[in-house]
């Protein structure tokens, strides 16, 4: 599979600060799209790369901050703060965020690339764990009803006379269950069955503990 292409949002109201960002990004072999305005940038499509976004946090109408939390809820980009003064509070709120860095200006030149090197290994990470959880669900959701009811009780660690006792099935059929469910589900092991499950944040209906 070949890596994702990445990209650098710029979001400044300051025309000057926008070029000169752009500038050097581009300088350094950043690909950057640079937007005036929170709304503009949130009302933009989105393109399907490794992105982080060099955000200004002091901008009129919608601000910095409210452009991160409104940009968490359907993303998962980095987000590397600017501001032209220190501001304990903000910096507080923006990291609680997740914010990747918060730099004061007239902003360090390395000190931005190193942010953005840092934020975009972030946004590699994170899109790797968005489609391995994808790819688990989709696993997930090839299994029968009555898979997906007797994983969470395997992977609790009940014995299959146990789980079968719980279903009100005989343990014959969910020995053939629990061998369709481990093919479905590509485990190798019981072991990574049990940590698909964890991943999954399956819980069991009952919790229960027979008597072997």
């Amino acid at each position: 599979m070949e890596s994702a292409s990445e990209l650098v949002y710029v979001v400044d109201d300051d025309r000057r600060v926008r070029e000169a960002l752009s500038a050097l990004l581009r300088a350094n072999g950043r690909e950057v799209h640079a937007f005036d305005s929170g709304r503009g940038f949130l009302d933009a499509p989105r393109q399907n790369v490794v992105a982080c976004l060099i955000l200004d946090l002091r901008m009129p109408g919608m601000n910095g901050l409210e452009v991160q939390k409104l940009v968490s809820r359907d993303s998962q980009i980095p987000v590397i703060f600017i501001t032209g003064r220190g501001d304990v509070p903000s910096t507080v709120l923006a990291m609680k965020g997740g914010a990747v860095d918060f730099l004061t200006k007239p902003l360090d030149e390395d000190a931005l690339m190193r942010a953005v090197d840092a934020a975009l290994a972030r946004a590699h990470v994170l899109r790797k764990e968005a489609e391995d959880t994808a790819a688990l669900q989709a696993l997930y959701r090839s299994l029968t009803p009555r898979e997906q009811e007797l994983l969470p009780l395997l992977a609790s660690g009940l014995l299959n006379k146990q789980a079968a006792a719980v279903l009100g099935i005989t343990e014959y059929t969910v020995q053939v269950h629990r061998g369709h469910i481990m093919r479905k589900m590509q485990a190798d092991s019981f072991a990574t069955l049990v940590r698909q499950a964890s991943k999954l944040q399956l819980e069991t209906s009952s919790t229960t503990t027979l008597d072997a």
